[in-house]
C-alpha cells in the first residue's frame, strides 16, 4: 500500500472524483495539501485508477506553477537529502489538520498569483 494513501486523504476526497470541480477556478475547494521543501500540491480531486491513486492538483514551487495530474505512488517515492547534515531524507508529507477550503481562501501568495493569471 502507498504510504501517502491514508484514511484522512480518502475521506477528504470522498465525493470529489477527477473532473468534479472542472471549471470552478478559484472557487474550487482544495481538499488536501502535500509538500516537500518549498513545493506544494493543492489537491482538488482524485480517485483510484488501477493500482494507483491519481489526483488533480495545482503544483506550486517546482519549475513552473501549474495544474496537473499526479500519481500518489510516484509522489510517495520522492525523497530529498535533508538540509541538516546527517539527518537522512525528507519525503513528501500531507499537511495534518488542513481543513478543506476554496482556493481563494488559501493565504499563499504564489497560489494567488497563479489563480489570477488563470482568470485572464
Amino acid at each position: 500500500m502507498c504510504r501517502l494513501k491514508t484514511k484522512e486523504l480518502e475521506e477528504a476526497l470522498n465525493g470529489f472524483p477527477l473532473y468534479s470541480q472542472d471549471g470552478k477556478g478559484k472557487e474550487a475547494v482544495c481538499r488536501a495539501v502535500f509538500s516537500i521543501g518549498a513545493a506544494r500540491w493543492y489537491v482538488l480531486e482524485g480517485n483510484d485508477e488501477g493500482k494507483d491513486f491519481i489526483m488533480f492538483c495545482i503544483v506550486i514551487g517546482l519549475l513552473e506553477d501549474e495544474y496537473g495530474y499526479v500519481s500518489l505512488k510516484e509522489m510517495s517515492k520522492i525523497e530529498l537529502a535533508s538540509p541538516q547534515k546527517g539527518a537522512g531524507k525528507v519525503k513528501i508529507e500531507m499537511w495534518e489538520n488542513f481543513k478543506p477550503t476554496a482556493l481563494k481562501n488559501i493565504p499563499d501568495p504564489r497560489l494567488k498569483d497563479f489563480l489570477a493569471r488563470q482568470e485572464r
